[in-house]
């Protein structure tokens, strides 16, 4: 069976692979409303099964009783599998129970993003860090990876996840970023719903209060996010 990103929602941002599985697949579990219906609706030929509100084990069984039965399987998630999709936990059961799992990449938020703002993470004198991350919620972040340990880098930081904590999320990157630096919150990327919210650090909670948004959306931080009269080594002559 196979894990496939979906990409960030735009079904013309799915990889040539990921199209072609879900044409041809018989079972398709996709990850609820995190995964766009366009997407979905690819998959005309397969049984399609919401796994919103599914336990592990449930949906590990629906996955495996299919594939054990000689049906071509898609796990269908968000943007890419690697990246906050709980890949690890369901190949990890899969694999004790003797199903073969291929994971097919997909187009993360984070890239669509850059390329919807029309900018690079890593700049020649600025930064060559991009750190992606996010804040604590239902989910706990180690210690060691607070945002206000990691914004001590000063990188390029891009944060999922975490638009209805905007306000921690300010507080603690404020101990290192100045407040005048760059922030862009981007929801939704590449959906006819997609909306960019463009201002400083210091204005990021009230924006994001004022915006209504508090899912589905990135929070973009760093100098990347302004123009720099910088060239690199690679095209900067002899």
């Amino acid at each position: 069976m196979y894990f496939v990103g979906a990409g960030p929602g735009d079904p013309e941002l799915l990889t040539v692979r990921a199209r072609k599985l879900l044409e041809a697949a018989d079972v398709v579990v996709y990850a609820g409303s995190l995964v766009s219906e366009e997407v979905v609706q690819l998959a005309r030929g397969a049984e399609v099964y919401n796994s919103f509100g599914m336990k592990l084990e449930e949906l590990v069984h629906l996955m495996a009783e299919n594939a054990r039965r000689g049906r071509l399987v898609v796990r269908l998630h968000s943007g890419d599998p690697s990246i906050y999709g709980a890949l690890a936990e369901q190949a990890r059961e899969l694999r004790r129970l003797g199903i073969e799992v291929e994971v097919v990449p997909g187009v993360s938020s984070f890239l669509a993003a850059a390329a919807r703002l029309g900018v690079e993470y890593t700049l020649p004198e600025i930064t060559q860090t991009l750190i992606l991350t996010r804040a604590p919620g239902r989910t706990p972040v180690p210690e060691r990876e607070r945002l206000s340990e990691l914004a001590r880098h000063r990188a390029s930081m891009v944060i999922f996840l975490s638009a209805s904590h905007a306000e921690a999320v300010q507080r603690e990157l404020l101990g290192s970023y100045p407040p005048t630096t760059p922030v862009a919150v981007v929801y939704s990327v590449s959906t006819p719903e997609e909306k960019v919210i463009r201002c400083t650090l210091g204005e990021l909670a009230e924006q994001v209060r004022r915006s209504g948004i508090r899912r589905r959306a990135l929070i973009l931080v760093g100098e990347f996010l302004e123009e720099h009269p910088t060239r690199s080594v690679l095209y900067g002559g002899r």
